[in-house]
């Protein structure tokens, strides 16, 4: 095992692709916790709701992450193992049921070559160390928070709560900020949305963004310090600009229609992950502070 260790550590080429392999085989995996995870939630809290009434539980099977068998939605074949191998089972199956031949929806591979493509980058950012740990694990939560967040929007505590801890794990030995800015920005991070949302609220009467938001920055705060946040919060508004405006123009949205603020900030909490040091520099430069 020290071998293996020493000889990833000495060659950069070999460390990025065992990661990117890794991120493919994770990105299956982010796919059954981008369905699951809400399907859970719900099960969860109808529970909750018969146990306040003193009704039976309503949910008679039991269904977890692992619990039961991925399956085919239309026909319920149950996927084999050789049907899920990362992007090579849907090439080789032509992104069809291999029962029913139903389309499989090609976000699938999307995810996994996305897992595949951030992994890479976050283990060439920070090469063969305990940062790159805490880096592949806050990506592979982005994601997985990014999509479920544009399917339900919510955000899960599962997994938004963790985080928080983590980075202010992984921050103990200064791997990313010191531990007084982490702990600041975890604090400020969730303050500072939670004040925006309820000034919204009393000036409008509408709930401009949910407390999965607050949480998430939060987690951000603890991962990068106190000194992104700005940064994070801007360029996560500008981008949610662009794309809700698009949206609108082209009509895939109506301006009714609620549209997600964490997929936003997780891209930009990623972006500041591996070029936070830069974007701040450039902002700083651009608004004349420096």
């Amino acid at each position: 095992m020290s071998v293996m260790f020493d000889f990833l550590a000495s060659s950069p080429t070999a460390w990025v692709g065992v990661i990117s392999l890794l991120g493919l085989l994770v990105g299956s995996f982010l796919n059954v916790v981008i369905h699951r995870v809400p399907i859970i939630m719900h099960r969860e809290w109808r529970e909750q709701c018969a146990d306040l009434q003193g009704l039976e539980s309503p949910n008679k099977d039991t269904f977890t992450l692992s619990t039961p068998r991925s399956r085919c939605p239309n026909c319920g074949h149950a996927i084999t193992a050789f049907e899920n191998i990362p992007i090579i089972s849907y090439l080789c199956l032509a992104g069809k049921c291999r029962e029913c031949h139903t389309p499989i929806s090609k976000r699938y591979p999307i995810i996994e070559l996305i897992t595949a493509v951030v992994s890479a980058t976050v283990a060439w950012h920070f090469g063969f160390s305990f940062s790159a740990l805490g880096g592949l694990l806050l990506s592979w939560a982005l994601i997985a928070l990014t999509f479920i967040d544009l399917d339900e929007q919510l955000l899960p505590d599962s997994i938004t709560l963790p985080l928080i801890w983590l980075g202010l794990f992984f921050n103990l030995s200064s791997n990313y900020t010191n531990i007084e800015s982490a702990v600041i920005g975890a604090i400020a991070g969730y303050l500072s949305l939670w004040s925006i949302y309820h000034v919204f609220r009393l000036v409008t009467g509408k709930e401009g963004m949910g407390y999965g938001d607050f949480k998430l920055l939060a987690a951000l705060g603890a991962w990068m310090g106190w000194q992104f946040l700005p940064v994070i919060v801007l360029l996560s508004s500008f981008v949610g600009a662009i794309i809700g405006i698009s949206l609108i123009i082209f009509k895939a949205h109506n301006r009714q229609t609620p549209i997600p603020f964490g997929p936003y900030l997780a891209i930009a909490g990623w972006l500041a992950l591996i070029w936070g040091q830069q974007i701040n520099d450039a902002y700083l430069h651009w608004s004349g502070l420096v």
